[in-house]
């Protein structure tokens, strides 16, 4: 699990092709590894990743072919948020996040306004009802707050801080984004589909007790 707080940016600096998906080797500067060991998960772009080699300020990452078919970002070199999976005793600052993204977004607009920059997505239209206004969403891997939402298309602000230290600041119209919605909306939706469901068979069968 993770929280959506990025804690770097790091670069996919080589991409090697397997049998069925891709190993990639990221460079993370100057990003504290002390605690990282072979077999831990840190997210990409809001993926989650487990570490199967490293060696001094780079770590190696197999991707599967799923992966990449659901997923932006991963399949060539570039600038990406990294993010150590959670400890018990963290601060959650951001909101759970799995680091399985949910489907690709479009970015429609990338704004300044005052100090602050507007986002606006256009999401898949099977995620558009699980994202709510003031609700939260993983946007590559960052934790952020929706501002409005109208039909598939959803506003963000983010703040200077947000902007300057996630790849969120190269954002341009047409750039697509990887989306993860929030798991509690995922688990009510699960929850009041098999309710339905389990309605529906009980009066087939003629269900209740006698």
């Amino acid at each position: 699990m993770f929280s959506g707080i990025v804690a770097a940016t790091g670069r996919i600096v080589a991409v090697t092709p397997l049998d069925q998906g891709v190993r990639l080797t990221t460079d993370v500067g100057t990003w504290d590894l002390s605690d990282v060991a072979l077999g831990d998960s840190i997210a990409h772009n809001g993926v989650c990743l487990t570490v199967i080699a490293k060696e001094g300020q780079r770590m190696q990452f197999d991707v599967s072919a799923e992966t990449l078919a659901c997923t932006v970002g991963l399949a060539e070199p570039g600038e990406v948020n990294l993010e150590k999976a959670l400890r018990l005793a963290d601060r959650i600052g951001g909101h759970l996040v799995s680091g399985h993204v949910d489907g690709v977004g479009e970015v429609l607009k990338f704004a300044p306004i005052g100090e602050s920059h507007e986002l606006v997505i256009r999401a898949p239209r099977a995620l558009a009802g699980y994202i709510a206004r003031k609700g939260s969403i993983t946007v590559d891997g960052v934790s952020l707050t929706v501002n409005r939402i109208e039909g598939t298309d959803f506003s963000i602000n983010l703040i200077p801080h947000t902007v300057e230290v996630t790849t969120l600041k190269r954002l341009t119209p047409g750039t697509k984004v990887n989306l993860e919605v929030d798991l509690i909306a995922r688990h009510v939706e699960r929850m009041l589909a098999w309710e339905k469901e389990a309605s529906a068979s009980d009066m087939q069968t003629g269900g209740g007790q006698s």
